[in-house]
């Protein structure tokens, strides 16, 4: 298909300018003015003396026009007002874009587009400005082939040989695509080009009212509303065409190739090196956990062959020894025989039995192993990927926040007084902000144990109410009932207070306004990790560990809150219960956060957004197809990160029985600009 033009439609379509030939490397996307606004043209934003008299003549105007009868000053003067900041964002506007082309960019501005009040900058950076920026940015690429591996024809040779074979079906379908008629290939530097017009972006400033700001400044002040690189292409469609994208989609992001190893070299390629090493570390983790899962079943075999043979399974379960137990609670609960608690004592036995000491051992040593064949892993990656000097390469700008800040502070200082110095936030600056911080967290932390005293509460009252209950089920299933409902409780205030303590987390961080992304990403993960960790582990840990402990003892025992028993273990320890802690919370973790908020959550609203658009699937999908690549990529999500994806897994609960162990993850220092 061909445009009117002659140029081919898909290119039309496809991350290109107008012409169908450069390439589209970056775009910023704007609010654009309302029809009613007022529209002065500029041929330079630089000059302030038109400023100054676009001011003046507006205010004169303003003045001087005599308002309808009709019409409310209030309302006239706010939208003057509009007007006025529309307008300054323009001039802006113009002015970096001024500067853009200056630094050798070239720029193509899209404001017909069917997203209505939205208008795009594309941007395209030719072979010139790559070298200089590649060089500025001392990118190493390989330039030529020159040497060949031969192959030996030593044992070990053909060992790996046929290795490679027999797993040969388990390896994606990876390898490089033949271009297509309207596909242009790119050479391994220009992978990288837009990462190279970030950077020329992040150093390009315009001097409005003397003040210096870049494009994170710009963002902050809402003159650009999101800034991003294009995607290569479709997935699905009559237009999709073979691309990087495209192969992701079909030999990685699908749930029939689950069994098949990640294309790891075409991750980092198309999402670059951090998310790149974020999959490698997940695969190194999955792949890591194929023997303990082994050996922790082998371990629970053992504990169902050998639980007739378990000595105190025998004496409980024996009825000729008829041992009366005291009362579990005061007043509701009366003397019960120990033979009525054998089905709880022979499931202990599966998961406490002398093999679990054995996994002990095992996950401690598994943990050791794990984190050098990592360490390995990362460093091979380093080597083969060129990262060894990426941190000391990259350059570390600072956020539009940060910028903002300063802006504000060195306006108050200009008008009480004057002064050529360098404005910057001090801790001074920061102090409530800090002191926010740790009141914050002290008391999140605070909530987080009232929580847990309240399910504690919550089993004791149950237990009671259960054994003063006129139904027989009910009398007969109190530890499952209350065990389970527990475990239950606690799953649901986790969840939501894992997305609480994250939304606090990220607001006291902008709270402390960092300088850099860095910075505010270390700032952000040690909070999160915090909370969370405390939210995570405050159950497992009393249920380990102190549960039990402090009962006190027939004719002395420990009360809270005036008439409340504290709960005792079971006859065979508590380790039963805490296996059930684990699996309702890992099985509703995964079930609940990781299916329902991350696959779940975007489907929904996909489905509202076409709702509100009122638009059917069909008339969507035919909208999708003459949308650009520019406007497709414009409604997608934005992309939070990767600090959700490794607290997730930052601290991964052990089997029944293992110790917690920490999970390692990649280092990088810095994101990659993409």
């Amino acid at each position: 298909m061909y445009a009117d033009d002659g140029s081919p439609l898909s290119s039309r379509l496809g991350p290109y300018f107008s012409d169908g030939r450069r390439r589209v490397d970056y775009v910023l996307a704007y609010q654009i003015q309302k029809p009613a606004s007022i529209r002065r043209q500029s041929s330079r934003f630089g000059d302030n003396n038109f400023i100054r008299r676009f001011r003046r003549s507006l205010s004169m105007r303003s003045s001087r026009a005599p308002l309808q009868p009709k019409e409310d000053p209030e309302i006239a003067a706010q939208d003057q007002r509009t007007d006025y900041h529309e307008d300054d964002k323009r001039f802006r506007r113009e002015e970096f874009e001024e500067n853009l082309l200056e630094t050798g960019l070239e720029l193509e501005k899209d404001e017909a587009t069917k997203i209505s009040g939205i208008g795009f900058l594309k941007i395209h950076a030719p072979w010139n400005v790559l070298c200089r920026e590649a060089e500025f940015m001392k990118l190493k690429m390989p330039t030529k082939k020159v040497y060949e591996v031969k192959q030996s024809s030593n044992l070990v040779e053909k060992v790996r040989l046929f290795i490679h074979k027999v797993t040969a079906p388990l390896h994606p379908q990876s390898g490089r695509q033949p271009a297509t008629k309207h596909q242009v290939p790119l050479s391994p530097l220009l992978q990288r080009e837009a990462a190279s017009v970030y950077e020329v972006l992040k150093r390009t400033r315009c001097t409005r009212a003397k003040y210096s700001m870049g494009i994170t400044s710009l963002l902050a002040n809402a003159v650009y509303t999101s800034d991003y690189p294009l995607h290569d292409g479709d997935i699905e469609g009559v237009n999709a065409e073979a691309n990087d994208r495209k192969l992701l989609y079909e030999e990685w992001a699908s749930y029939s190739v689950f069994y098949k190893y990640q294309p790891i070299g075409l991750i980092r390629k198309y999402f670059g090196e951090k998310v790149g090493l974020y999959f490698a570390w997940l695969g190194v983790y999955t792949q890591m956990l194929i023997p303990a899962a082994i050996v922790g079943v082998i371990v629970f075999l053992y504990g169902c062959a050998t639980v007739d043979d378990n000595i105190p399974s025998m004496e409980i379960c024996d009825p000729r020894n008829n041992i009366t137990m005291c009362p579990l609670c005061d007043r509701a609960c009366s003397y019960w025989k120990l033979v009525t608690a054998c089905g709880t004592a022979r499931a202990s036995h599966l998961f406490d039995n002398p093999a679990t000491v054995f996994f002990s051992i095992f996950m401690a040593l598994w943990a050791v192993l794990f984190m050098e064949h990592w360490k390995r892993r990362q460093m091979r990656l380093n080597y083969v990927w060129d990262l060894t000097g990426f941190g000391e390469e990259e350059q570390d700008h600072n956020r539009a926040e940060y910028e903002f800040q300063v802006m504000k502070k060195t306006m108050k200082q200009e008008q009480s007084s004057p002064t050529s110095e360098k404005v910057k936030l001090t801790c001074t600056d920061r102090m409530p902000a800090y002191l926010t911080a740790v009141l914050m967290m002290v008391f999140m932390i605070l909530v987080t144990f009232a929580m847990v005293f309240g399910v504690i509460l919550y089993r004791i009252s149950i237990k009671a109410a259960l054994h003063m209950s006129t139904y027989s089920a009910a009398r007969s299933n109190i530890r499952a009932t209350v065990k389970t409902t527990g475990a239950i409780i606690n799953l649901i205030i986790i969840i939501i207070l894992d997305e609480i303590y994250a939304a606090i987390a990220r607001w006291l961080t902008k709270l402390e306004v960092p300088k850099t992304d860095k910075s505010f990403e270390e700032r952000l993960i040690f909070k999160t990790f915090i909370l969370k960790f405390v939210n995570a582990f405050t159950p497992i840990v009393y249920l380990a560990f102190f549960r039990g402990r402090l009962v006190g003892r027939p004719g002395s025992y420990l009360y809270v809150i005036g008439s409340y028993r504290m709960e005792e273990c079971a006859h065979a320890g508590c380790l039963m219960e805490l296996c059930i802690q684990l699996c309702i919370t890992m099985l509703g973790k995964q079930l609940i956060q990781n299916n329902l908020f991350e696959i779940g959550m975007p489907k929904l609203k996909k489905l509202l957004r076409r709702r509100k658009s009122e638009l059917d699937s069909k008339q969507e999908e035919e909208l999708n197809k003459t949308l650009q690549r520019h406007e497709k990529d414009h409604i997608l999500g934005p992309f939070v990160g990767l600090s959700p994806e490794y607290m997730e897994m930052k601290w991964s609960p052990p089997p029944c029985g293992a110790p917690p162990h920490p999970v390692v993850p990649p280092t990088l220092t810095q994101e990659h600009p993409i």
